[in-house]
């Protein structure tokens, strides 16, 4: 989430920007040749993980003992991505993909009404419910699977909360660098249906400008999201077209992508094709969580866009690990 608001998001504006060509969807079936795609893994325990002072966001204090909560602070982020307070030359974005931010809020907490502007922010919300604000007159409460967006454009004010007394609320938000800056504000959202996503990939986003392409959300970037819910053992198939790149994050459960990497909770991963080949990843579930509605999966997001050479981070090693 963002987490110095006014001071936060200029930090956020004052790095470089890079500029950014459209990218491709992602193609469900390919009758080219697959070669094995580039994996990068980009395990939990190399987030950067914030817990901010309650009071910078508009929130009382946390309470000492309270079983309702899960965390001892009101929020625990973790970064993908330099932000607020994090700041590494060696992970500064993916693509277009400028945040990723893993949220858990606690009960009846969140953030106050704060700006942005100049960025396509999706939310993803993995579990509980987000209860939505903002001053363009929108306001609603989306659970899990749901998906929304805000087109920051010449700037947006907007609050986000979790209402809910008794349970926590998770949710992944994501910033894509805009196709072109000055937009006009805008929002959009489609409540979560969970048949949409078990077993297959769940088309969510995709460019606005792309006619033959519709999804629930559509951006102003060439960048779609995907996600996914596949039982013990279940597996998708993800067709990454030449000269494109995936950002996978595993929100729960685990799974094996491929034969060659294995990701748990938390875990993400940069997938990479060589020169203009297409690139196919085996996405397999190894681990499940039992969540919401009562069954047991893997969970996982995916974001895939035009490669760009140099992209992500240069602290981690080809295969299933990582090295410093």
């Amino acid at each position: 989430m963002r987490f110095t608001l006014s001071a936060a998001i200029s930090a956020l504006f004052s790095t470089t920007r890079r500029s950014t060509a459209t990218a491709a969807a992602l193609s469900t079936s390919n009758s080219c040749s697959n070669m094995p795609p580039s994996i990068k893994v980009v395990p939990n325990s190399k987030l950067f993980v914030s817990e901010p002072d309650p009071s910078r966001f508009g929130n009382p204090g946390n309470p000492m003992n309270d079983a309702k909560w899960t965390n001892s602070n009101w929020l625990k982020s973790r970064f993908h991505f330099s932000f607020a307070e994090y700041s590494s030359r060696h992970n500064q974005d993916f693509g277009v993909l400028r945040v990723m931010n893993d949220d858990l809020v606690q009960p009846n907490r969140g953030f106050g009404t704060h700006p942005h502007r100049d960025m396509e922010i999706i939310t993803y919300i993995v579990e509980g419910e987000l209860t939505h604000k903002d001053s363009m007159g929108t306001e609603e409460t989306l659970g899990r699977g749901s998906i929304q967006f805000m087109t920051a454009g010449t700037g947006v004010r907007h609050s986000e909360h979790n209402l809910n007394k008794d349970k926590p609320l998770r949710f992944i938000q994501t910033w894509i660098t805009p196709s072109g800056y000055g937009l006009t504000p805008n929002y959009g959202s489609c409540s979560g249906n969970a048949s949409e996503r078990k077993g297959k990939l769940q088309h969510l986003v995709s460019n606005a400008m792309d006619p033959s392409t519709k999804t629930p959300v559509e951006i102003n970037q060439d960048c779609d999201a995907f996600a996914a819910e596949l039982a013990m053992g279940e597996s998708v198939e993800l067709d990454i077209p030449g000269g494109r790149m995936a950002y996978l994050l595993c929100m729960e459960g685990g799974v094996k992508l491929s034969d060659e990497a294995e990701l748990k909770r938390h875990d993400a991963a940069e997938i990479t094709t060589a020169g203009g080949s297409v690139g196919l990843v085996k996405i397999e579930a190894t681990e499940t969580e039992k969540v919401e509605d009562g069954s047991e999966v893997a969970h996982v997001l995916v974001f895939i866009m035009r490669q760009i050479a140099g992209a992500g981070r240069n602290d981690l090693c080809t295969k299933a690990g990582w090295i410093f």
